[in-house]
C-alpha cells in the first residue's frame, strides 16, 4: 500500500514517544506571548487528533483537518472515547474553507514538510492568513534543510517494537533546491500465527530556509512573530533540525 494508507494505521504506535500534552502546552503557551486568544483553534493536518484531543482538554474550540480519510478514522475514534467536543472535517491544507475566523491556527509535527512544492506551502498560507481573525496567530513547525541534510540524508533508521518492526529507508535529492527527502517504510507486523504481515508507503518531505518561509508568509498578508529553536524560546542555531514559527497576520495601513 502507499500513500498515508498503512502510515496512518500503525502511526500511534510509532510515535509513542511524542508528549502530546506537553506539546499542546508549548503551542498555548506560544500562543499567549504573542497575545493569542483562546477560542477557536483549527489544529492543520491533524492526523489521528492525538494533539487536538489535549488543545479540547485545554479549553480551546477545536477544528481538526486532514486530507486522510484512514486518519481521520482514528481520530473520530479517539473523539468517540473522550467524549471532547471537537469538529473533524476532510480537507486539504491548499483547499482549507473555514465557516469562519480563527483565532489560532496549529500546523505541528512537520506536516507542512510533506507537502509537494512551495507552490502548495504558498496555497496553504494564503488560506490560512484568508480565515485568521485580524488578530489571529499561525503556530507551525517544519523541519529544516540541515536534519534533511545532515540526518535523514541518505539513512536509514529502524523501530523494533514488540508487535512492530519498521525499517524507514531515506534518500536524498542532491542539489534540490527544497531539500527533498524520499522516504520508504516497510512495516512487519506480528500475527497470532508468529508471522509477519508487511505493509509499504512511500513518502516525500521538503525544506526551506527561514528566508523562503517569511517571503511565502509576506506574500500571503502574514508577518513573522517569532522563529525558536524546536520546542523552545530558544533563537534558531545552525544545527536546529526544527524551527517553530509564529506569524500574525499584517496589519492593514491606513
Amino acid at each position: 500500500m502507499t500513500g498515508y494508507r498503512s502510515f496512518a494505521y500503525f502511526y500511534d504506535r510509532l510515535t509513542k514517544n511524542i508528549d502530546y500534552k506537553k506539546r499542546a502546552e508549548y503551542y498555548s503557551s506560544l500562543a499567549e506571548r504573542f497575545g493569542g486568544k483562546k477560542g477557536i483553534l483549527l489544529d492543520l493536518a491533524c492526523g489521528t487528533g492525538s494533539l487536538s484531543e489535549e488543545f479540547a482538554k485545554m479549553g480551546y474550540d477545536v477544528i481538526g483537518t486532514d486530507i486522510s480519510e484512514e486518519m481521520l478514522s482514528i481520530a473520530l475514534d479517539k473523539k468517540i472515547e473522550s467524549g471532547l467536543p471537537i469538529q473533524y472535517l476532510r480537507q486539504s491544507m491548499t483547499e482549507l474553507d473555514m465557516f469562519g475566523t480563527i483565532d489560532v491556527t496549529v500546523c505541528a509535527l512537520d506536516s507542512l514538510n510533506h507537502l509537494p512544492s512551495l507552490a502548495d506551502i504558498r496555497k496553504t498560507f494564503e488560506r490560512v492568513s484568508l480565515f485568521c481573525d485580524p488578530d489571529g496567530l499561525f503556530l507551525f513547525d517544519m523541519n529544516t534543510p540541515y536534519k534533511h541534510k545532515n540526518i535523514l540524508s541518505d539513512n536509514t533508521f529502524v523501530y523494533d517494537m514488540e508487535d512492530i518492526y519498521c525499517v524507514w529507508q531515506n534518500s536524498f535529492r542532491e542539489n534540490s533546491p527544497d531539500a527533498r527527502v524520499d522516504i520508504s517504510l516497510d512495516i512487519f507486523e506480528s500475527t497470532d500465527n508468529n508471522c509477519y504481515r508487511r505493509y509499504y508507503d512511500e513518502l516525500s518531505e521538503i525544506a526551506f530556509d527561514c528566508g523562503t518561509i517569511e517571503e511565502a508568509l509576506s506574500h500571503a498578508g502574514m508577518e513573522i512573530a517569532g522563529i525558536f529553536h524546536e520546542d523552545s524560546f530558544c533563537p534558531p542555531r545552525p544545527d536546529s533540525e526544527r524551527l517553530v514559527y509564529a506569524a500574525k497576520k499584517k496589519k492593514a495601513v491606513l
